[in-house]
């Protein structure tokens, strides 16, 4: 049976060993699992892929696209979620999403773009046998028929804003585009799009086939050290105050 990981899997290796053992090994079921950041990030995705599904009939006007996006945070908000940030309330949260929606909206109307599919699921393997797989969902595929090239866009809702050199070596994106080259054709030409809605900025990155292949290998050798890893420490960082397994992480037991 093939083995299957995402980034997010990936990512929380290289981010806290321990979390990850909790999540994928363990299988432990958190108390509360979502952060108020993830639910500004959940809420504005769902609100935007309506907004997109939505103009390939009529365009909605911004006031019906913020009533679906109050809706929306209805049902994703608990009240049980602890807000880390203690200067900041759920209402202040509430409106970053407004805003960042507003800006958005503004920004891309009428969204006529040639997006081609909206949370695209991609599927492929990372090794000849195909014993590993790698899954993800693209927030938005189009095709530019200026450039000719696909574009992957991705949303963030993130308060910081990375280096472009940051961006030229994330692996999310970039291991989209190998799934888009599997579909389309390696020789087509891919551009990976990030929405920073926090600066209501647009940042742009490319990979060459030679990149992309070098991926598959470094994935797969980090896939490899995952599997024979036996010790699971915890990493101690400022994330952890987001961490939904604070509440039994030895780390924080000490104290």
């Amino acid at each position: 049976m093939a083995k299957i990981y995402s980034h997010s899997r990936l990512s929380s290796f290289e981010q806290c060993p321990l979390k990850f053992k909790y999540r994928y090994i363990d299988k432990i079921i958190p108390e509360i699992e979502k952060s108020i950041e993830s639910v500004l990030g959940i809420t504005v995705h769902e609100t935007l892929e309506w907004l997109y599904k939505e103009s390939e009939k009529n365009v909605p006007n911004l006031d019906k696209t913020i009533i679906y996006y109050l809706d929306k945070w209805q049902q994703n908000y608990n009240p049980k979620i602890n807000i880390v940030k203690k200067n900041l309330t759920e209402k202040d949260y509430f409106n970053l999403g407004v805003e960042y929606i507003l800006n958005y909206y503004t920004k891309y109307q009428p969204f006529k773009e040639n997006t081609l599919e909206i949370e695209k699921k991609i599927f492929f393997n990372l090794d000849e046998q195909g014993e590993y797989k790698i899954i993800g969902f693209i927030d938005r595929l189009s095709y530019n028929l200026k450039t000719n090239e696909y574009e992957i866009h991705d949303y963030k809702t993130a308060n910081t804003l990375p280096t472009q050199e940051r961006i030229d070596n994330d692996r999310q994106l970039a291991l989209y585009a190998i799934a888009i080259k599997n579909i389309y054709g390696q020789d087509k030409e891919v551009k990976l799009v990030w929405h920073y809605l926090a600066y209501n900025k647009k940042i742009t990155s490319t990979r060459t086939n030679l990149q992309l292949e070098n991926l598959k290998k470094q994935t797969l050798e980090l896939i490899k050290k995952i599997e024979s890893t036996t010790e699971f420490p915890p990493n101690k960082s400022v994330l952890c105050n987001w961490c939904e397994y604070k509440n039994i992480c030895p780390e924080f037991k000490k104290n």
